[in-house]
């Protein structure tokens, strides 16, 4: 049986700067300190998040919605069986998630500005529900993956739509020698019933590994072949 997954790009090796910049007035102490990040080797990424139509082919009776909306209410253990399944019959390199580093890389895609769109979010560069003025400008709910323009690197939705799942254990700041947490996984990309100041290419949150979440889903990642 043929296993769908998302479309991929390969990202090169390369340098960045990851956590929040000095002139986010939105920065958090969980953001910082802003530190120099190399990724050594370059990877493949989910050009969107994995969508209910290729969870459905793991689990079927998980959700019966549209195919092309980002899969939800998924906790990281629940990932974690996914991918032992998908790379059943999967040649080398197997699946996984991407680091919480690889994720910033693919979301600023060359940038450093707040947002990989500038230093303010446009309702129409992502689905987010409320503005900073507290005014409904979004839909309400998950849209198609892709509905929204990519980022200079081809991705799609890394800002809005769906929070994601990485495969880094949560650390409270970006301090590489802070301690991390156990049974916490952090969470990227902020969600469809977000502010934009939660949208941020910097924003993160760690959670539980068993959490679930209307508005939670992840996307595929793996070393270059």
């Amino acid at each position: 049986m043929t296993r769908l997954r998302s479309p991929t790009v390969t990202l090169p090796a390369g340098s960045f700067l990851m956590g929040a910049s000095p002139s986010d007035k939105f920065a958090i102490d969980t953001e910082r300190p802003r530190r120099l990040v190399e990724i050594e080797r370059s990877f493949e990424i989910g050009i969107c998040p994995v969508t209910i139509g290729e969870w459905a082919l793991f689990d079927p009776d998980h959700d019966q919605v549209a195919n092309d909306l980002p899969v939800v209410n998924v906790s990281h253990r629940d990932i974690v069986r996914y991918l032992a399944w998908l790379n059943e019959c999967q040649t080398d390199p197997p699946w996984r998630l991407p680091t919480e580093e690889e994720w910033e890389y693919a979301c600023r895609a060359g940038t450093e500005t707040i947002f990989n769109t500038g230093d303010q979010l446009d309702r129409s560069a992502a689905n987010f529900l409320f503005d900073e003025s507290i005014e409904r400008v979004g839909p309400g709910c998950r849209t198609a993956v892709a509905t929204y323009p990519p980022n200079p690197w081809g991705l799609h939705d890394l800002h809005g739509n769906v929070a994601e799942w990485t495969s880094s254990l949560w650390r409270p700041d970006l301090r590489p020698e802070t301690a991390a947490v156990p049974h916490r996984y952090t969470v990227r990309g902020g969600a469809w019933d977000y502010l934009p100041r939660l949208l941020r290419s910097a924003s993160r949150d760690g959670l539980r590994e068993t959490t679930r979440r209307d508005n939670l889903g992840f996307r595929l990642a793996r070393e270059a072949g």
